[in-house]
């Protein structure tokens, strides 16, 4: 029996003193050549498989396991989230009048992105090991783009071999990158370094066409960095929409698109046992259809369970990768409901381990229905309401859920959050900029829009109301997708300016309209429906200057 360790073969071109050196590969020859990554030093590990990141992760990262259901399950270390606040766009003359410059999008000069991207760089090169995956962002073959990515962590690797559309090996022949990560989120940056809040930093260079991660080891960084390339590329360059939802496609070809922020049900109400899923997060519209972006799924796991998301908790299995759970060190069985290190548990997973995905994930037509789901804690907002193309731009500017008490720390009633596009962190471009082509797009194929709160009803979450039955929410989904809502009798929702249907098969008639169901006094609703409305002025201020006086207009009034 021959034993072999794990990759002391083959994977490293160091070579005895006076021992003629192999040639070099062709991502080796360009990485030496573009970053001076250190061919003669580094391992760098091209296009591993599933099998030898699982041995490299268990022999070589701390916090690795393989957990009873076959999914490695990995540990990214002190931050177990998004670090907003440290993601910075080179401002730099190709791309510096199209960015949204703000809070979002803070700017870096290419001076200190020199300095970050070397540092990146000299600490790939310490490593004894690197890996390189390439792969797709993009289903639509005429507008993918090419993605390397350059990290020293095999449970990163693994992440985006995931969540990238994964190339034939023919297609890996001469591979060209249009955009490369360098994920050196082990190595912290220099937090003295001008312009730097902390010693993360998550950059874009658009010019350079590259990402540098310092300081952060949290992998979906590098997913949500290339959904920001999406929503600069697609639009500024092809004229195509960038979307922050799920979609679905029904057995007619009607496709429907789910947009929400966390806890809204977007995940949920888009897994339909009778609906063919194209995507769970990141979609783009052309002129053909709507395609998805990413080859693969990126799960909540808290509270997970076999009965509640049965498709979820077996695509669990040997290639995904389990973020930050807890586990039993004797049976490897994962306690999806243990928090201890973070409320936001993930897993990654290939899409194709949803058993009703669309392959490849690009629709056969035009979205039929824009679905934006809001968790209205106030109590206000109705069951669904259908939208003009004013209403839904500004809704969709505004992004509007609440934040449910317990869900964080310090959160004791219902709070009100807004997010733009529904995916204010990943813009890349003024939110009107997207809204305007989102309307353009619905009024040219005919799409209906409508507004659905998953939240609650008779009064807020914090003084007794109760959550508007799921059953209820899938009976209105029904009838959005068989046509019946469209043709319902309408009437006017005051203050939030909001056309509410009178009846809905499956729904009984009092709730779809809040103000009939409120528990408490005529006066108190009327208080309550001014406090949210005053909420969304004052959020949608931030937009104004960028939005026409009719998306305006279509927002509450007081």
């Amino acid at each position: 029996m021959v034993s072999i360790t794990p990759h002391s073969v083959n994977r490293t071109s160091l070579h005895p003193h006076g021992v003629q050196p192999r040639e070099h590969t062709e991502i080796e020859e360009a990485l030496h050549e573009r970053a001076h990554i250190d061919y003669d030093r580094v391992a760098i590990i091209q296009h591993p498989s599933v099998a030898a990141l699982y041995e490299d992760a268990l022999v070589y990262e701390t916090g690795t396991a393989i957990t009873s259901s076959g999914a490695l399950t990995a540990y990214s270390g002190t931050k177990t989230g998004r670090s907003p606040g440290d993601k910075r766009i080179v401002e730099e003359p190709s791309s510096k009048d199209e960015i949204w410059w703000g809070p979002v999008n803070k700017p870096m000069s290419p001076e200190v992105w020199r300095i970050n991207r070397e540092r990146a760089v000299d600490y790939l090169n310490t490593r004894n090991r690197i890996y390189v995956v390439d792969g797709f962002a993009g289903w639509d073959e005429r507008y993918r783009i090419n993605v390397r990515v350059v990290c020293a962590r095999a449970y990163h690797a693994l992440f985006m071999r995931n969540m990238l559309i994964r190339p034939k090996p023919e297609e890996l022949v001469h591979f060209e990158p249009d955009y490369t990560i360098y994920n050196a989120g082990s190595f912290p940056a220099n937090r003295w370094t001008t312009g730097m809040t902390s010693s993360t930093s998550v950059a874009i260079n658009f010019a350079e066409k590259e990402m540098v991660i310092l300081g952060t080891e949290y992998a979906g960084e590098m997913k949500k960095g290339i959904f920001t390339v999406l929503f600069y590329e697609m639009p500024v360059k092809h004229n195509v929409l960038t979307l922050h939802s799920s979609a679905n496609q029904g057995k007619n070809g009607d496709v429907t698109l789910f947009f929400g922020l966390s806890g809204t049900g977007k995940t949920t109400l888009s897994a339909d046992p009778n609906r063919a899923l194209i995507g769970d997060d990141e979609h783009c519209w052309t002129d053909a259809g709507v395609f998805n972006i990413e080859g693969g799924c990126y799960a909540k796991c808290v509270g997970l369970s076999a009965e509640k998301e049965p498709d979820i908790y077996n695509a669990i299995r040997f290639g995904s990768v389990l973020e930050n759970v807890v586990f039993n060190p004797e049976t490897r069985e994962v306690d999806y409901d243990d928090v201890t290190l973070t409320e936001n548990t993930r897993c990654a997973y290939p899409i194709e381990y949803i058993p009703n995905v669309k392959l490849p994930c690009i629709s056969d037509g035009h979205p039929n229905n824009l679905i934006l789901l809001t968790c209205d804690g106030s109590g206000i907002l109705p069951p669904v309401s259908k939208l003009t193309p004013e209403t839904v731009s500004y809704h969709f500017i505004s992004g509007y859920t609440s934040k449910m008490s317990g869900t964080e720390d310090g959160v004791t009633e219902p709070t009100a959050t807004f997010s733009a596009c529904f995916g204010q962190p990943f813009l890349a471009l003024h939110p009107m900029r997207y809204a305007k082509m989102l309307a353009e797009k619905i009024q040219e194929h005919g799409a209906n829009a409508w507004l659905i709160n998953t939240g609650w009803t008779g009064q807020s979450q914090a003084t007794g109301g109760k959550r508007c039955p799921l059953k209820y929410t899938r009976a209105i989904l029904d009838a959005i997708h068989s046509g019946e809502l469209a043709k319902a009798e309408y009437e006017n929702y005051p203050i939030f300016n909001l056309a509410i249907p009178k009846s809905c098969p499956g729904v009984p008639s009092q709730i779809l309209n809040p103000k009939g169901v409120w528990k408490a006094s005529e006066e108190n609703y009327l208080d309550e429906a001014k406090k949210l409305a005053l909420k969304f002025q004052e959020n949608f201020k931030k937009y104004q200057d960028g939005v026409t006086k009719e998306v305006i207009a279509a927002g509450p009034q007081i």
